[in-house]
């Protein structure tokens, strides 16, 4: 059952991009306006990159740009770009960089490789552009003789399923134009490894110099970039419509997993009352296959099933939230932010559902989930005290919320309870890999559990990196006890034989990790795979709302029952998102200019933190006189019981008695991120919100105790802390 939108709704859309569009075209100078090369050109062609070209086009500008954020990122190299003329190069993210990107990594694929020919995979989600940006990287790759398996028309593939066919069919690699949940404008493109991981830093750092010997051939002699015709025999079209878009090969996975015969019985018999928001509408046609194929469609109804690059106008705004000024301003599409949820308007759409209805809303690409449930009005009290958010949806019904704090937890409780009843939870010892921003409640529900935990940076391929060290040690010694080491530097004993019950992070994405090691069609094994999904974790939801509705409880019953048994104190937790621009603003010159000064406020609050940090680690400073410089620097604070303050690999957490607040710098744009986690949800707001917004000014006695010179080299250290956790055990 697809639940249909009414007309007015699909109005204001579309009034919204025609607003959009014609912002565009106001700011895009006509000499701007010719492409560059044909667009649907299907015979091959060649496009000269000279001198010339790369002055008018700023392309050294562009190039160190892309450079910078590669060394950074944690979710692809992703930027503005022009949605109405791609290849204006005042944008990040413009064809001609995409080209480059392209050509660079199919050179270094193509001298690394031992293979006869490289094999890869393209796909891409909802956004401006995607499926011609797809195009131009097969037809690149085909004229470099890499074959690409492509979706017909070079349509929509969730990221999760990329990563997973690269995997199963031992692929060389892959790329996804996505750029996860942020705004409309913006695209990117997530490089995907063997593995189906994404590129750490070093591995992007080896294309990026390929493009920049590229572009300094182009300068002396100028470079010829070959594009294959649309039919070239290397883009092959076949084989993933052969494996349905992989769906079939997908089901077999899950089977071994959350798609157990214990869940799928579940969740038949009960027929929970689930509505999926395909946000972007990505995953409607993939996730509406394997739930039919898992014989469970009937527990679905389906809401935003239309691809659409402005995400049905959610968190689409008219004026801007911080200046109050009138002009288009998008808060992307991220549901842990409790403002993109508002602008769902889910009163309307959802006023036909009952109470008890599990809405599961995914994101374009279909890597994160955000579960919420309608109840009754009258448990409002019993929500706050919970720490649930929830919102009015008039006739005496609320919209829970839960962050993927809470959500994953219930997920992780519910699956290791299945394996128990099974019998299978003592055949293994357990454990689960983390963000350090997550939840300190999923650390004390592994203590609760005896699940070792491990904590990483933010970005799933942290966590994947984690994964490959653990199968290293299950290949070469499968008796002995896998050690691990995490961020903190703590050294970690799995046992013999471990299995993962869970890997997830704060913002959404999560995976678990099946009884019996997952094997490619080449034999390779892995303990899970390596790129999250909310494919999977649907269908782990799905049966956690069949047995909530078996036992005739609400999900926020099963999370305080979770809490109690799992003596959890760290119940609460918060993320303040401190964004320093408008990221749709549709003049570039402005739009640079507004980014670089946000940078410049992001990296100051960074600095300020991991001085600090850095300073204790070297005994520079003690706790004592930590404590003293921070309640100098945010004097509304009480830092009497902080026990501790280290860098993690991106940011600086702070661990105290009854609490853990950790803030760190977006590595994909000028934003802050702070999040706390304790027993008291206003105090966690309250330190998030001050470390979020901290100016990072130093102090008189900061810069006594620890000074601006000593400041010069701590990014330098931190990188020095990082690359020795990469190369650890």
């Amino acid at each position: 059952m697809i639940i249909t939108i009414d007309e007015s709704y699909r109005y204001k859309r579309d009034l919204t991009e025609q607003q959009l569009f014609a912002v565009v075209e106001q700011n895009t100078p006509d000499s701007i306006k010719t492409p560059l090369f044909p667009q649907d050109e299907p015979n091959a062609f060649t496009f000269q990159l000279d001198k010339e070209l790369i002055e008018r086009l700023s392309l050294w500008e562009w190039f160190r740009n892309y450079a910078k954020e590669a060394q950074v990122s944690t979710a692809g190299i992703r930027g503005p770009q022009n949605i109405l003329y791609p290849w204006d190069t005042r944008f990040p993210i413009n064809q001609i960089g995409i080209i480059l990107a392209t050509l660079g990594k199919s050179l270094v694929a193509n001298e690394n490789t031992s293979r006869k020919q490289v094999e890869k995979i393209a796909g891409c989600e909802v956004r401006y552009n995607s499926q011609k940006y797809v195009e131009y990287i097969a037809r690149i790759q085909a004229a470099q003789g890499i074959r690409t398996y492509v979706p017909q028309s070079f349509g929509t593939l969730p990221i999760w399923m990329a990563s997973f066919l690269i995997f199963i069919l031992d692929l060389d690699g892959g790329e996804h134009v996505t750029s996860s949940h942020s705004v409309s404008t913006k695209n990117a493109t997530k490089d995907l490894n063997d593995q189906g991981s994404q590129y750490l830093p070093e591995e992007s750092m080896q294309f990026v110099n390929k493009i920049e010997e590229i572009l300094k051939t182009a300068e002396m002699e100028g470079y010829t970039i070959q594009f294959s015709a649309a039919t070239d025999e290397h883009i092959d079209f076949e084989r993933l419509d052969e494996l349905h878009d992989g769906v079939q090969l997908y089901i077999g996975y899950l089977k071994g997993g959350v798609a157990s015969d214990a869940n799928l019985k579940l969740i038949r018999a009960m027929n929970p009352f689930i509505v999926v928001d395909c946000v972007g509408g990505c995953m409607y046609r993939p996730m509406r296959a394997i739930f039919e194929r898992l014989g469970i469609a009937n527990a679905v109804r389906w809401l935003h099933v239309e691809a659409d690059p402005l995400y049905h106008n959610i968190g689409k705004l008219d004026q801007n939230p911080k200046t109050g000024e009138t002009e288009f301003y998008d808060l992307g599409c991220d549901f842990s932010i409790l403002d993109v949820v508002k602008s769902t308007d889910y009163a309307t759409k959802l006023k036909s559902q009952p109470v008890g209805t599990i809405i599961e809303a995914t994101d374009p690409d279909g890597d994160r989930l955000i579960v919420c449930e309608i109840e009754d009005a009258s448990r409002a009290e019993t929500l706050e005290d919970l720490g649930v958010d929830f919102l009015d949806l008039g006739d005496d019904r609320l919209l829970t919320i839960y962050t993927p704090n809470q959500a994953f937890l219930m997920l992780m409780d519910f699956y290791a309870k299945q394996l128990k009843t099974s019998g299978l939870w003592e055949d293994h010892p357990r454990f689960m890999i983390k963000t350090t921003p997550s939840a300190l409640a999923w650390d004390q529900w592994g203590e609760s559990n005896d699940v070792n935990v491990i904590n990483v940076p933010v970005g799933f391929k942290e966590i994947a990196a984690i994964m490959k060290k653990i199968e290293r040690q299950l290949a070469d010694a499968p008796d002995a006890p896998v050690v691990v080491q995490d961020v903190y530097g703590e050294t970690i004993s799995l046992g013999v034989q471990p299995r993962l019950i869970f890997a997830g992070e704060e913002s959404g994405g999560m995976i678990t990790g099946p009884e019996e090691l997952i094997q490619s069609q080449g034999g390779r094994t892995a303990i899970a795979m390596r790129e999250k999904s909310a494919g999977e974790s649907m269908v782990l939801v799905t049966a956690l709302a069949a047995h909530c509705k078996q036992a005739n409880i609400s999900l926020s019953d099963y999370l305080a029952a979770v809490f109690a048994e799992s003596q959890i104190s760290a119940t609460c937790d918060v993320r303040e998102d401190i964004t320093y621009y408008n990221e749709s603003e549709p003049n570039p010159e402005k739009l640079r200019a507004a980014k670089r000064e946000g940078e410049a406020k992001r990296d100051k609050n960074d600095l300020f933190f991991l001085g600090i940090a850095i300073a204790l680690r070297e005994g520079k400073i003690d706790m004592e006189q930590a404590r003293v410089l921070l309640s100098d620097a945010l004097p509304s604070l009480d830092f009497t019981t902080l026990e501790d303050v280290r860098f993690v690999g991106d940011g600086s957490y702070l661990k105290f008695h009854d609490k853990c607040v950790e803030v760190r710098k977006s590595g994909t744009d000028a934003k802050t991120k702070a999040y706390a986690s304790g027993s008291d949800k206003q105090e966690c707001r309250k330190f998030a919100k001050a470390f979020g917004e901290a100016s990072g000014e130093l102090t008189e006695l900061y810069t006594e105790q620890i000074g601006q010179n000593y400041l010069g080299d701590v990014e330098n250290k931190a990188r020095q802390i990082y690359d020795a956790f990469q190369l650890g055990f």
